[in-house]
């Protein structure tokens, strides 16, 4: 957990992703999804396609927030002021992330996504999400397919109160993370259950490969 207790439920995961979670209740599951696209695009240099939609519906660019502008509301509308000298550094993308995790969550999350048209084909990087109050979302890591065609992908998930991002395991194959994937029907996660048709993916842009 975020405050170095174990989480009660020592059975649903597989493995643990080796990324920090904070010191804050933060990190839950829509904002683990953040995280771990955020992680990647700033890995492959793609950091003009950081942004992220609050729950309110406005943008937060994190090339925006680097310049050292912040978002402030007045009632229920946004708007951005001079927040500090640009910050470009890891501990700035940090606060901007832990600042996207206060004001987004798996409602704004699922409006932030596409459908799939085929949930039967995901592909890592695709996110199981039913957004709402309590909602929760989950993140495809890996796909592979055998000779006939067949898929099956990893899962990972935070959840609440915020823990460390980790890899699921099958409740329905006891000792495996592999679901397999299907146009429709229950999916059923240690800790939630979606419908294969909850499948869900962010656009794709010039600089994001379509796979993520």
């Amino acid at each position: 957990m975020y405050d170095g207790r174990r989480q009660a439920n020592q059975h649903a995961h597989y493995a643990v992703l080796d990324i920090d979670v904070g010191t804050r209740d933060l990190q839950q599951c829509a904002d683990a999804v953040i995280r771990l696209r955020a992680e990647y695009l700033r890995s492959i240099a793609c950091d003009d396609s950081i942004q992220f939609h609050f729950t309110s519906g406005d943008l937060v660019p994190w090339l925006k927030w680097r310049t050292g502008q912040r978002p402030v509301f007045v009632g229920n509308r946004m708007s951005w002021r001079g927040g500090g000298p640009p910050d470009l550094s890891y501990r700035g993308f940090r606060k901007y992330l832990d600042h996207v995790f206060v004001f987004a969550g798996s409602a704004s999350l699922a409006r932030e996504l596409v459908g799939v048209a085929d949930p039967a084909q995901p592909v890592p990087g695709d996110v199981y999400v039913q957004g709402g109050s309590p909602g929760h979302a989950v993140l495809v890591t890996d796909v592979c397919v055998n000779n006939a065609g067949e898929r099956l992908f990893l899962l990972a998930q935070s959840y609440m109160p915020a823990q460390e991002i980790h890899i699921l395991c099958n409740p329905a194959l006891p000792g495996s993370p592999w679901y397999a994937a299907r146009s429709r029907g229950r999916l059923a996660t240690p800790e939630w259950a979606f419908d294969h048709r909850d499948l869900r993916r962010f656009e794709p842009d010039g600089c994001v490969p379509t796979m993520f």
